[in-house]
């Protein structure tokens, strides 16, 4: 039997031989892409991640690899960005953040936009969907590959909400972004900016009485021992994009570029069902834990947000809102 201490002295050798056979491929390959993102290696994006690199490997004969960095290896979502566009990364995954450039990409994340999962997908795959994806394009020098739905952002409490009117002076936390600050204020809570990282303790300590975040964080962050409900508001239904660099992705052969967009295809049908199974494991994993789902009149909710949300929109925005409320 091996001591624990040879047991550990293998596993870091098949870890570095793991890690010099990744650098041994890509120095092998005419083509490397570096992929960083802010998902940690368990989440389902990483997952996607990796199955577009098992595909595009696959499928170039060796002459393309791709190394993934998840957990930020490369930074934060706005450094990986800034590295593609310097060319020292080539892809990454990001969303809404895209509107500092791209004023379009701000309909990424615009509370009671969506209507259903079926709504977003079609806004996506629509002409509003190409629109702002060529301006990711025009203005960042990113192109979209393939594109990921989220989670809907939930509101927790320790009170069941219903109706916007039982929300009356709800100490909310949300991020530091004043569509959303201006949207709860219109729905009738008192809206606080304030760092993710400070929820739980502030929570705990009844300086603030609710937050909203997607399930995802609701379970990462252990928020259940410190809410009660989750109030199925599905308040901003939005996606996300798998960009790479444009100079990257024209630097290579057109067969190249096709077995890039092939792979990217098919990690996002793989995701998909990663998200359906991932949502659903969510909700049971916290009605567990002792968290008890409220449905919301989201109608309500999304006629007091409307006027609100609709201001905080410029001209080439609310011509967007519009045409996606038509589809």
């Amino acid at each position: 039997m091996f001591s624990t201490t040879i047991l550990k002295q293998l596993l870091a050798g098949a870890a570095i031989g793991a890690s010099l056979l990744g650098s041994q491929a890509a120095l092998a390959a005419d083509y490397t892409l570096k992929f960083g993102h802010l998902a940690n290696e368990q989440n389902i994006w990483n997952q996607a991640a990796l199955k577009f690199k098992e595909e595009v490997e696959a499928n170039s004969d060796g002459r393309i690899a791709v190394q993934v960095f998840p957990n930020e290896q490369l930074g934060s979502e706005m450094d990986v960005i800034n590295s593609i566009q310097l060319g020292t990364a080539d892809m990454t995954i990001t969303g809404e953040s895209l509107q500092n450039w791209a004023p379009k990409a701000a309909m990424m994340a615009v509370p009671y936009l969506f209507r259903d999962e079926a709504h977003l997908r079609r806004t996506v795959e629509s002409d509003v969907g190409r629109q702002i994806e060529q301006q990711i394009t025009e203005r960042t020098g990113l192109v979209p590959l393939a594109w990921f739905e989220r989670g809907p952002r939930e509101l927790t409490s320790n009170r069941p909400i219903e109706t916007p009117a039982d929300l009356d002076g709800l100490r909310l936390r949300v991020p530091n972004v004043p569509l959303f600050v201006d949207t709860w204020e219109a729905l009738g809570a008192r809206p606080t900016p304030m760092a993710f990282s400070e929820v739980f303790t502030s929570l705990q300590q009844n300086t603030i009485e609710g937050q909203e975040n997607p399930l995802s964080l609701i379970e990462s962050a252990s928020l259940n021992e410190v809410q009660d409900y989750v109030n199925v508001t599905d308040h901003v239904r939005s996606w996300i994009y798998v960009v790479i660099g444009k100079q990257k992705l024209e630097s290579m052969p057109d067969d190249l570029q096709q077995v890039v967009r092939d792979a990217a295809d098919e990690m996002q049908r793989y995701e998909q069902t990663l998200f359906v199974e991932d949502q659903q494991r969510l909700r049971q994993s916290l009605e567990e834990s002792g968290m008890t789902f409220v449905d919301v009149d989201q109608a309500a909710f999304a006629e007091q947000a409307e006027p609100a949300v609709l201001e905080s929109l410029d001209a080439e925005q609310r011509e967007l809102y519009q045409a996606i409320q038509d589809l």
